[in-house]
């Protein structure tokens, strides 16, 4: 049910933007565009951090050992 409405909603704010014209518009969805790929690796490095501090010492210790 969300994927449908996300596909609306995307469908509907590309039509937007193509209205605007392709300088505007472009703009616009490269903002967009780049906001979501920041807040993902921000996402992600708050996941990595979390999951670094919960494993013990000895599994880290072991993994650098071996990818040596």
């Amino acid at each position: 049910m969300y994927l449908l409405l996300s596909i609306i909603l995307s469908a509907i704010l590309g039509y937007i933007l193509m209205m605007m014209g392709p300088l505007v518009g472009g703009i616009v969805a490269f903002g967009i565009v780049v906001g979501c790929i920041f807040r993902g690796l921000y996402l992600l490095n708050g996941i990595y951090n979390r999951i670094s501090n919960i494993s013990p010492k000895e599994e880290r210790e072991y993994l650098e050992e071996k990818s040596k």
